[in-house]
């Protein structure tokens, strides 16, 4: 069960206070020592993952741990300064994320919990707790990556949304990290086709990065869930991207990764993925899009390249089988391809010809918007193509 605490703040700032007020400090389906050891470990100065596990190696639990002795600690393979910062651990602090847990749709969940989920549990040092606001269920669900540069090209979003609807409309739920460009992009995909999606944040969660994705945010907590292994009031250091990312590729069966330069922190999601035996899938680019070098650099080390989302499917799929949904039938051609209204209508605009996006939008009279979302998920699913010149043509396949 994943843990809420209850509103019940401690307001003393010693270690002393801390360890004789622990049993009053009340929470839902677990003591609170229990709680509030957990809290004590993920706030401890210089005890990370690797850390914590040798602890629950050597203890079995956080608050055996917590009540070690430091001798017992230093031969679990603790240093002294590691040993000391458990001795004293940060009251205020672990009273600001008990005031934080208090609130509706907010939960904590901790390695030994069977709410945490699988497929992190199974990645090097995993984090020892997450922090959940939304739906902790939603972890133990198939999750997608997607993943990509900040400054991504018109083309880059519109892939990232693209596919990102389509993976979520087939039961994936969408992961990614709340950054500005592809990020952004897949997660607002996912939302757009009524799907789950889970941002997996650099910081604690009372705060929002970057900040003008705080409506995302809210977005994504009222259908999906925010995570981080960060307490309360911790920012955007730069050493928390990578840590970060590690949980993206880590919640994941595979990694998607759409626009990415040379340096890329996406980049280190797909290396993390690898490291984790995860798949790792990328959109080729243009040659002349320093925004597809990254992707092209993967495909030539093992990638699979994706071109649709049924490439996604040939390897994530046999491995899932009922837990996914299969491709929506929404109507269908004289042909019996699949199609939705305005895929058949541009379908019967471009008949045999080759035509430019002003000749399309003539002939469907669609917005340019929606004409280009309509054209991108025809691509991936190959039933159009690009021809020089940026004209359209259509080709044979289905959804």
């Amino acid at each position: 069960m994943c843990w809420t605490a209850s509103r019940s703040r401690r307001t003393a700032s010693s270690p002393d206070a801390f360890r004789s007020g622990i049993a009053s400090a009340g929470c839902q389906g677990v003591s609170a020592p229990d709680l509030n050891a957990w809290l004590a470990l993920c706030r401890a100065p210089g005890v990370g993952s690797a850390a914590v596990h040798r602890l629950l190696e050597t203890f079995g639990s956080a608050g055996a741990a917590l009540a070690a002795s430091q001798a017992a600690l230093r031969h679990a393979g603790l240093s002294s300064e590691q040993a000391d910062a458990l001795k004293k651990p940060d009251a205020d602090g672990i009273a600001a994320d008990r005031d934080w847990l208090a609130q509706p749709q907010r939960h904590l969940l901790n390695l030994l919990d069977p709410a945490y989920p699988a497929t992190l549990r199974n990645i090097a040092q995993a984090p020892p707790v997450l922090f959940c606001q939304g739906d902790p269920e939603l972890l133990a669900m198939p999750q997608l990556a997607i993943v990509g540069s900040r400054t991504a090209t018109p083309q880059g979003l519109e892939n990232a949304q693209a596919f990102a609807a389509e993976l979520a409309r087939r039961g994936f739920v969408i992961t990614s990290g709340l950054a500005l460009g592809i990020d952004g992009a897949a997660h607002r995909g996912a939302l757009q086709a009524d799907g789950y999606t889970i941002a997996v944040c650099a910081t604690g969660l009372d705060r929002v990065y970057p900040a003008r994705h705080k409506t995302l945010a809210h977005e994504i907590c009222a259908r999906g869930a925010l995570i981080s292994e960060f307490p309360v009031g911790v920012a955007a250091l730069a050493e928390n991207f990578p840590r970060r990312n590690r949980i993206i590729s880590g919640l994941a069966l595979g990694t998607l990764v759409v626009e990415a330069a040379h340096g890329s922190g996406s980049l280190i999601t797909a290396r993390y993925a690898l490291e984790q035996s995860r798949e790792v899938f990328a959109i080729p680019g243009s040659i002349h899009n320093p925004q597809a070098r990254g992707c092209h650099a993967l495909i030539r080390q093992g990638a699979k390249l994706v071109e649709t989302v049924n490439d996604i499917f040939e390897e994530l799929g046999p491995l899932l089988g009922p837990l996914l949904k299969p491709a929506p039938v929404p109507a269908a051609s004289p042909a019996g391809i699949a199609l939705d209204a305005d895929a058949a209508a541009v379908l019967q605009a471009l008949g045999d010809e080759l035509l430019d996006l002003d000749s399309l939008l003539q002939r469907t009279g669609h917005e340019l918007a929606a004409l280009q979302v309509t054209l991108t998920q025809l691509e991936m699913a190959g039933q159009v193509a690009v021809a020089p010149g940026g004209r359209y043509q259509r080709l044979g396949g289905a959804f």
